[in-house]
């Protein structure tokens, strides 16, 4: 399956590196966030990834671009015929579409942009900012047995973030940026049908509003209940809870 990834972000709430750097491309363990989602996704066997890049989206165009220079032992020779040799070419099995979806469009514009590129098949869908350790085949599994529209993996992280009410395996309420404490939220790993992008209208629609709202009233948002690690990377604190978990191998997103 193809795997859309929202990556348009500033990253400017992070520290002054995300003034300079698009949020997907801040690094843990000196690899983008970007790289640890997709190697995540790639372990489950979903190597096509379609980018919506955003703020600075060269830069991530020039990340994928010298891919194997980023990861490869490399000899330049400026004595000669100023060749380079590439000793290790360390490759990933991946199908890489870089789409550039606007500085200012919203999350449900820049999944429409993308549209062409998904096509008639059901496609994968998640935050160039998160990771966790959700059992990619088990959401697939619970999202193909219903006929949701949507399936998206609900987290408990606390009253940071909105809230899903929830009902069996389908959410009843979609309701974003509340102050509730213990509610689950919208953690991205998504499942979705194409029949999705008939309620994104245009850059200004944020999918997770009125497109989510409208799935969830209609009885067409599923939600699966992840019980285990998922952390997004919004401050400068969860960057560096991240960072140690890596650093100390504890790291549960690591399955590679």
């Amino acid at each position: 399956m193809k795997v859309v990834i929202l990556a348009g972000g500033y990253g400017t709430r992070i520290s002054a590196e995300g003034s300079l750097t698009p949020k997907p491309m801040i690094e843990i363990g000196e690899r983008p966030i970007l790289w640890h989602i997709m190697k995540y996704y790639s372990h489950f066997g979903h190597n096509e990834f379609i980018i919506c890049c955003g703020y600075q989206g060269f830069t991530i165009k020039e990340y994928f671009a010298n891919y194997y220079l980023h990861r490869s032992d490399v000899t330049f020779d400026f004595t000669g015929e100023n060749r380079m040799t590439v000793h290790k070419n360390v490759a990933e099995p991946w199908k890489v579409t870089l789409v550039d979806t606007g500085i200012a469009a919203q999350t449900g514009g820049r999944i429409k942009r993308v549209q062409k590129y998904v096509g008639t098949e059901r496609f994968m869908l998640t935050y160039g900012d998160g990771v966790g350790d959700v059992d990619l085949a088990a959401l697939l599994k619970q999202h193909e047995k219903s006929e949701n529209t949507v399936t998206l993996t609900a987290v408990q992280p606390g009253g940071r973030f909105g809230v899903l009410d929830i009902e069996g395996k389908n959410i009843t309420s979609f309701r974003e940026k509340t102050k509730e404490d213990g509610g689950w939220i919208n953690a991205g790993f998504m499942v979705v049908e194409p029949a999705v992008f008939d309620l994104l209208k245009d850059d200004g629609t944020v999918f997770e509003q009125k497109p989510l709202m409208t799935l969830s009233q209609n009885g067409k948002l599923g939600a699966y209940q992840h019980r285990k690690f998922w952390q997004c990377m919004d401050t400068p604190r969860d960057k560096n809870l991240l960072e140690q978990l890596w650093r100390e191998s504890r790291s549960p997103w690591k399955v590679w």
